[in-house]
Order: structure tokens, then sequence, then C-alpha cells
């Protein structure tokens, strides 16, 4: 090979090596380890049922006003539809039939969305899929668009509020599953709230 078709081939090789860094630089940007808000994962399993639930994971960050009403300007207010984290609609799997009191959750994949209130949570298993929050988000274009989501919500189910002490107060938004005499229970838990909601694997 001569050296003027050597050199030409050494450009073009750092040319196509350098069109592609700025993509990799992108990509390891939104390596889900970088977010603030760090993902979680929350697995159930009994027998041959398997449950699971991705989430992304606030932090309280010296927020005082996590829960509340809107006029108090909290973070999460109170009566309406909450993503269940950050980042992400938050998505839960179940590879058999989940029961919560007598309403049945057919087995599948769903977004899952919570409404605080002040004294019971309702917790929403929504059809809708791949959802950033409670709608879409178009990088090209940087907008986001909202979806109403009632129309494809599955199952709602409501559940008291728990208050924590300061002691237990949990800094980090962590949902878990967690297994009593009575049967197992789907727990969330964010600053000094908690709300627990019994199932059982039934159809």
């Amino acid at each position: 090979m001569s050296t003027s078709r050597l050199r030409t081939t050494v450009v073009a090789g750092a040319l196509a090596l350098a069109a592609l860094v700025p993509a990799t630089l992108d990509a390891q940007d939104l390596h889900p380890s970088r977010r603030p808000s760090p993902l979680g994962l929350a697995r159930y399993s009994d027998g041959d049922a398997y449950v699971k639930v991705h989430y992304g994971r606030p932090y309280k960050r010296d927020r005082d006003n996590i829960f509340g009403s809107a006029e108090s300007k909290a973070l999460v207010p109170f009566g309406e539809r909450w993503r269940l984290g950050a980042n992400e609609a938050t998505e839960l799997t179940t590879t058999v039939d989940l029961v919560f009191g007598d309403q049945k959750l057919p087995a599948g994949t769903y977004s899952v969305f919570a409404t605080p209130g002040a004294d019971s949570w309702k917790l929403h298993f929504n059809s809708k899929l791949g959802l950033s929050g409670t709608g879409f988000f178009y990088p090209e274009t940087g907008k986001f668009e909202a979806v109403d989501l009632g129309p494809t919500d599955v199952l709602v189910i409501e559940a008291p509020v728990r208050t924590l002490e300061e002691k237990d107060e949990v800094d980090q938004l962590t949902l878990s599953f967690t297994r009593t005499e009575a049967g197992p229970e789907l727990v969330i838990a964010w600053i000094r709230t908690a709300v627990h909601f019994p199932f059982r694997i039934g159809s």
C-alpha cells in the first residue's frame, strides 16, 4: 500500500472513530447509575409466582414538604396521580394473578401510579406502558405529552396511611414486599409515610 493511500485510510478511520465518541458519551451520561434517583427493584416469589417492581428511588434531599396539599406546594400533592418514584413510570410484572381484597389483577405487566391522600392512598395498575411519568417525553423535540390514564386503569385499590416514628424515617423512596401471618404485602415507604397493600396469589 502506498504512503498516500495508507495516510488516507488512517485519517478516515480516525474521523469515523471521532464521529462515534459523542454518541458514546451521550449514552454514558444516560446510564441509570448516574441518575440523581437511581433505579430500584423489589421482588417477591412463592412457588411458581414471581412479582417484580422497577422504579426510580428519589432521596429526601433536605426537602421538608414531600406529601401535602397543593396549596402548600408539596412535592407530591394530595389527590394528584403520581408516578410513584422518579424518571420513568414505575412498572410491575407478575407471572400470576394477584388478588387485592376481592379485586383481581391478571398476570402481566403494568405501569403503577399512586394518588396520595392525608389518610389513605390509592394505587393504580395501568395497561399503558413505556411512560415517562404520567405521559410521554419526546427527546427529539424536548416536549412532554400528558396522557389521560383514567381509561386505561385496570385496577385501583386503596389502603390507609401509616405514620412512621422519627427514628424510622426513610430517606430514599422504598418499595418492598413483606411476608406477614396474613399474607404478603406491597409496602411503599418514604420519609415518615408508609402504606401497606396486602394481596394474595389467586385467580
